[in-house]
């Protein structure tokens, strides 16, 4: 009986292992190991299909330049370049402190000043410069050229009074001197004193001729160097009366063109600002410039690289950082032959490149920062076209 109970007991199914029902799972190893393996499993693969997404994206985005203000940009249709620069006028005159002739000043003092931005004609006054000390040195020298051209007239005057005056004594002692020659000729018949007074007065009269002679154009010589002396600074005065005249005419600055008037910034007093009237400026330094706004450009540098997409004639579209709703059409009208280093390296060239501007409007200024955007296409298609 107890073999029966026994084999019964043996043959009885035993209740299965929980690590022989997983798959994969170690034979007689613990059961907890297992949920964090397949957690792991599964973050690994959302990070490796994380990682293609980010890639197939990166692929569609399109790729940019930002180098030395300008980017290529694709659009729907076509592909732009991008730069940035700055307006300027293409007629413009530059006005500089006027330099005095023949005087040493330091600075100038500015009495009367146009506005910034007022329009003005040609001829029209634009700055005006103290000019007391150049029109008193007017008049002084004005004054002494008056009494120097009355001195040579006194003395052209008294010169010909006493040429005149030596001329009739010369005369005379000439005629003396033909009487004492015909006195001579009667010496035959005359006694012996009478022709020894004769032949005496000859002598005297001829010594006397020879002396007013040599007198004569000894007085005529210096009689002619003191007037040229006096010329010489009647010349003299009347130069410095004219460069003082000119000078006192210099410290009036008239616009050379009809235009806009722009000060430019300068030092003065230890800082850098616009002139104002009442400040003072050293002869030769340019603070202001008069400008046409009829026709204006702008100035831009491009890379070596966008360079070779451009061409004379490309047409682009202008926009005014500081009046964003403005935009103007452009024209590619100059390109520089030669380039020169570039801030961030010497390896990358940069070239001046001119773009002008279709249009006009009261706001466009010099010295404004603009973005131009050059359209491709027009270029691809006219080279495919040539091909």
């Amino acid at each position: 009986m107890h073999s029966s109970q026994d084999a019964v007991t043996t043959e009885s199914p035993s209740l299965p292992n929980q690590a022989e029902t997983l798959p994969g799972a170690p034979i007689g190893g613990d059961s907890r190991l297992i949920r964090p393996k397949r957690i792991l499993g599964v973050v690994v693969i959302v990070l490796v299909v994380g990682a293609l997404l980010l890639l197939g994206l990166h692929k569609k985005t399109p790729s940019t330049k930002n180098i030395l203000g300008t980017s290529i940009f694709p659009t729907d249709a076509t592909q732009s370049l991008r730069f940035k620069g700055t307006t300027e006028a293409v007629l413009t005159r530059a006005i500089l402190a006027p330099v005095l002739a023949g005087q040493q000043v330091g600075t100038l003092t500015i009495t009367k000043l146009v506005t910034s931005g007022s329009h003005v004609k040609r001829g029209d006054l634009l700055v005006e410069f103290d000019r007391q000390a150049q029109m008193r040195d007017f008049i002084d020298k004005q004054a002494d050229y008056s009494k120097l051209v009355n001195q040579v007239m006194e003395e052209r005057a008294k010169e010909n009074a006493a040429r005149a005056k030596d001329e009739t004594e010369l005369k005379q002692a000439e005629n003396n001197l033909g009487k004492a020659a015909l006195e001579m000729q009667k010496v035959e018949i005359d006694s012996r004193i009478d022709a020894e007074k004769a032949q005496e007065n000859s002598d005297e009269a001829k010594a006397t001729v020879e002396q007013l002679r040599e007198t004569f154009d000894l007085k005529r010589k210096a009689a002619e160097a003191a007037i040229r002396i006096l010329e010489i600074q009647r010349d003299r005065t009347r130069e410095t009366m004219l460069h003082a005249q000119a000078n006192a005419e210099l410290m009036q600055i008239h616009s050379p063109i009809d235009g806009i008037v722009v000060l430019t910034t300068v030092w003065k007093q230890e800082k850098m600002g616009e002139v104002q009237e009442g400040d003072q400026v050293r002869p030769g330094v340019p603070f202001m410039q008069v400008v046409d706004p009829s026709r204006m450009q702008v100035r831009v540098l491009a890379n070596q690289e966008d360079f070779l997409g451009l061409q004379i004639g490309q047409l682009s579209k202008v926009h005014l950082d500081a009046y964003p709703e403005l935009v103007f059409p452009g024209k590619l009208e100059e390109m520089a032959p030669i380039g020169r280093n570039g801030d961030f390296s010497s390896r990358l060239r940069t070239f001046a490149v001119v773009f002008s501007i279709m249009g006009s409007d009261a706001r466009l200024m010099p010295d404004l920062s603009a973005a131009l955007d050059v359209d491709l296409a027009q270029h691809m298609s006219a080279a495919g076209s040539a091909r």
